[in-house]
């Protein structure tokens, strides 16, 4: 959320107006356990109202697998309830999940075969790709890389994506999800992965970009960041 985000729309720049700032509030986690999750989404609230005292323009709640534990559908109910906490505080504002928008993006390029891949361990892999199935998507393989330290998964070496995806089951899908979460590098990987399959790839930080500059009313268009923000959508 803050390398690849800021990335994206910092790209954005050399083509269009708008000039972003960036704020960020965090919620603590360390083990990416269903426990641990759960503690951190009690914490969205006070981070909402802490941001919102910025009277910031939209809000991006980075944690894909926080709000997909929670339960199907939970990321209509976090944004809802953030929203709230914002409007309270005299900044009503608008409220992106990670988990919301990689549903809608999947939507909105018409996916509904999918193939998946995510850092986290086997059980909480499932739980993503059941969130996904719930929403309508058919997620027809995916792979967890089992990587149990927040840390660790920052320090995945986006390189090894291509190889990853290479072998899984690429045969009738409509788009690849490259990288379910916002903390698992993957940008510099997105256009070789499209090369490679001719399919459209998506991610958590694409979604969650797309999510964000839809909410501001700009064009959702970014420069080397997939089929997504290519302008097409």
């Amino acid at each position: 959320m803050e390398t690849e985000i800021p990335a994206m729309l910092l790209a954005r720049q050399h083509i269009r107006p708008e000039r972003f700032t960036f704020h960020s509030s965090r919620m603590r986690m360390k083990t990416v356990a269903k426990e641990e999750l759960a503690a951190m989404d009690a914490q969205s609230d006070r981070c909402a109202l802490e941001l919102s005292d910025a009277a910031v323009d939209v809000m991006g709640y980075a944690c894909l697998v926080a709000i997909m534990s929670m339960g199907p559908g939970y990321h209509r109910e976090s944004q809802q309830r953030l929203r709230k906490c914002t409007a309270e505080n005299g900044a009503d504002t608008p409220v992106v999940t990670s988990a919301g928008a990689l549903v809608d993006a999947l939507e909105v390029i018409g996916a509904k075969r999918v193939v998946v891949v995510a850092p986290y361990m086997k059980p909480l892999t499932e739980m993503v790709v059941n969130y996904i199935r719930e929403e309508g998507i058919d997620v027809v393989d995916y792979r967890a890389l089992e990587i149990p330290d927040n840390l660790d998964v920052a320090r995945h070496d986006p390189d090894n994506l291509p190889a990853i995806v290479a072998s899984m089951d690429l045969s009738d899908i409509d788009a690849i999800v490259l990288s379910a979460c916002v903390q698992m590098p993957s940008l510099p990987a997105v256009a070789k992965v499209e090369a490679l399959t001719g399919k459209p790839v998506v991610t958590a930080a694409i979604a969650t970009t797309y999510s964000m500059l839809k909410s501001l009313g700009l064009e959702p268009i970014v420069p080397g960041a997939g089929a997504l923000l290519s302008g097409a959508y």
